[in-house]
C-alpha cells in the first residue's frame, strides 16, 4: 500500500507519479523532469502503458516504479523543481551527498551533479569528513573534488582508521593517498631547521622582541612616563636562534609541539590550533610582559607558520590517473 508525498509532489494536476522504493507515491510533471534530464526526455518518448495496466494509482495515472527510497527521491526532485515551486534542499549530510550524486550520474542530471560535487566540495564537509569525501570523489573520477578531499586528509593522522566508504577505494587509491601525505610531512621539516622565514617577516626592528627580549610595556597614567620598556622575565631557549638570540623558552616548546604533529598531520590548520592552545598556557603562566602581548603576536605567527606550511606541501602532487 502507497502513500503520497508532500507538497510539491501531491499535486492534483500532476501528470505521472514515480512511486519509492519505500512506497511513496510521487506526483510529478513530466515537463520539470524532462526539461532537468534527457533520461527522463528518452523515458516519456516511449510508449507508457495504459492506466490500470500497470502498478495502480487513485486517479490512473502511469506509475513508475524506481529504485531509490522517498527521501533520496525527494531530495533530487526538488533539485528538478523550479525553484517558485520547491527550493533547492541542502546537501550537508555526506549521506546525502552521496546518495544525491549516484541519482544524478544514474539519470543524467548534469546540472545536479555540478551542484553536488559543490557540496562535496565544501569546507564544512570537508572539514567533518575528508576521507569520506575523497572515496567518493575518487570513486565518481571527480578530480577536482578529489585533490581538494586529499589536501583537508593532511589534518588527519597519517594511517586512517577504517571508514565505510573505502571499500569505494583501490587499494592503489589509498597508497597514493598515504605517499601525498607522507611526502607532505617530509616537505615541511626543513622550516625548523632554517629561520629566514620568520626573520624575513620580522626584520630587525622592535616588531621581534616578543621572540627574544626585550617586550614594550605599559603603565597606567598619561604623560611621557606612561610607555616603558623592559625585559620579559620569562626562560630562555639555546635549541633555537633567532638574530643571534635565544628565543623565549614557551615558543620554543610551541615549535617543538607544533612540528612533532605537523609530522603525521602537516596542515597550516594544526598550526592555528596549537598557536591558540600556547596563548592560554602562556596567559595561565602569568608573566606580566607575555600574557599581555601573546595573543596578538602568536596569532600574527600562527598565520604566518600556516601560510609557510601550506606553500610548502603545495607543490607535492596526488599522484593519482584520472
Amino acid at each position: 500500500m502507497s502513500t503520497c508525498a508532500s507538497s510539491p509532489f501531491d499535486h492534483p494536476k500532476a501528470d505521472i507519479i514515480l512511486r519509492s522504493s519505500d512506497g511513496v507515491d510521487f506526483r510529478v510533471f513530466k515537463l520539470f523532469l524532462t526539461l532537468a534530464s534527457p533520461f527522463f526526455e528518452t523515458m516519456f518518448e516511449l510508449p507508457q502503458p495504459a492506466a490500470g495496466t500497470n502498478d495502480d494509482s487513485n486517479d490512473d495515472l502511469p506509475v513508475i516504479s524506481v529504485q531509490e527510497d522517498s527521501k533520496t527521491l525527494d531530495t533530487f526532485l526538488r533539485f528538478c523543481y523550479p525553484s517558485t515551486l520547491a527550493e533547492d534542499p541542502s546537501l550537508e549530510s555526506l549521506k546525502d551527498i552521496k546518495a544525491i550524486l549516484g541519482v544524478a550520474r544514474k539519470y543524467s542530471l548534469n546540472l545536479i551533479e555540478r551542484k553536488v560535487c559543490q557540496a562535496l566540495a565544501s569546507p564544512k564537509v570537508l572539514e567533518a569528513e575528508a576521507l569520506r569525501c575523497f572515496a567518493i570523489a575518487r570513486n565518481a573520477g571527480l578530480k577536482h573534488e578529489t585533490i581538494t578531499a586529499a589536501r583537508y586528509t593532511l589534518r588527519q593522522p597519517l594511517i586512517p582508521t577504517w571508514f565505510a566508504e573505502i571499500e569505494m577505494i583501490t587499494a592503489s587509491d589509498l597508497l597514493a593517498l598515504l605517499t601525498y601525505h607522507k611526502k607532505c610531512s617530509i616537505a615541511v621539516a626543513p622550516l625548523l631547521l632554517n629561520f629566514n622565514w620568520v626573520m624575513n617577516h620580522y626584520g630587525i626592528s622592535n616588531r621581534n622582541h616578543w621572540l627574544v627580549s626585550v617586550v614594550s610595556g605599559r603603565r597606567h597614567g598619561p604623560g611621557p612616563n606612561s610607555y616603558i620598556t623592559t625585559n620579559c622575565t620569562c626562560a630562555r631557549s639555546a635549541k633555537f636562534m633567532l638574530w643571534e638570540m635565544a628565543p623565549l623558552s614557551w615558543w620554543a616548546t610551541y615549535m617543538d609541539e607544533t612540528f612533532e604533529l605537523l609530522r603525521d598531520t602537516p596542515s597550516g590548520a594544526i598550526v592555528k590550533l596549537e598557536a591558540e592552545k600556547t596563548i592560554q598556557k602562556v596567559r595561565n603562566e602569568g608573566c606580566a610582559i607575555c600574557s599581555v602581548v601573546v595573543k596578538a603576536n602568536m596569532e600574527e605567527f600562527g598565520d604566518l607558520l600556516a601560510l609557510e606550511v601550506e606553500k610548502a606541501t603545495a607543490s607535492i602532487e596526488l599522484e593519482i590517473d584520472f
